[in-house]
């Protein structure tokens, strides 16, 4: 049985301080150990997407849980705007309509909910942002499968090794896969991923320099 009993004070602040600065410190790491093996091809991914929002591109996103909430974080930075004033900019996350999701998850099945958007939005030139953190997301899998027959580059941004996603990818996709397994940090260094894209495509449209 769960002893729920609350341990006293001195002892409850010492252990969650010790923790809460392994979880920084662990975090700070992973970030740190990724740079060598992302840094280019986050590069690479910010030219694509850049290329296909000036040629009247979107940019579409999907992902589940915390890579949802991700997607929509990525699609709402570009629309509105990330540090420096700038038009809006073509970005759509396949995450946030729920009567479109839940009357394909009833209709068909939960697999389809991405790529039937993707085949219903998606057009050549247009590029998938496909997030998973264990690379191995079946619903994700399929939008993958939909952008390739829809002639859109695919950006998929992964961990654990990438799993299924990473053994799909074309060969002119670019495969941004987090050398680390627990979810938690994956999702840490997603989220400064998504960051560098956003800047990435700022300083190309802007020409910004610092």
């Amino acid at each position: 049985m769960l002893d729920l009993r609350v341990p006293t004070t001195a002892r409850r602040d010492m252990d969650l301080i010790d923790r809460v600065s392994r979880q920084f410190e662990d975090s700070a790491r992973t970030k740190l150990d990724a740079v060598d093996h992302l840094a280019a091809p986050i590069a690479g991914a910010v030219e694509v997407m850049t290329a296909s929002l000036l040629n009247n591109g979107k940019i579409l996103a999907c992902g589940n849980g915390g890579s949802a909430a991700d997607a929509q974080h990525f699609a709402a930075e570009l629309v509105n705007r990330f540090e420096l004033e700038r038009p809006p900019l073509a970005a759509v996350a396949l995450t946030t309509d729920s009567s479109t999701l839940t009357s394909i998850a009833n209709d068909y099945d939960f697999t389809q909910v991405f790529s039937k958007q993707v085949r219903a939005l998606g057009q050549p030139g247009d590029v998938l942002l496909a997030i998973s953190t264990s690379g191995n997301s079946p619903n994700v899998a399929e939008a993958i499968t939909a952008a390739h027959e829809r002639e859109m580059r695919v950006i998929a941004l992964t961990g654990k090794g990438g799993g299924r996603i990473g053994e799909m990818l074309a060969d002119d996709d670019i495969h941004l896969c987090v050398p680390a397994d627990r979810t938690a940090r994956i999702q840490e260094v997603h989220l400064l991923v998504l960051h560098c894209l956003c800047d990435g495509i700022d300083c190309l449209l802007l020409g910004v320099e610092d």
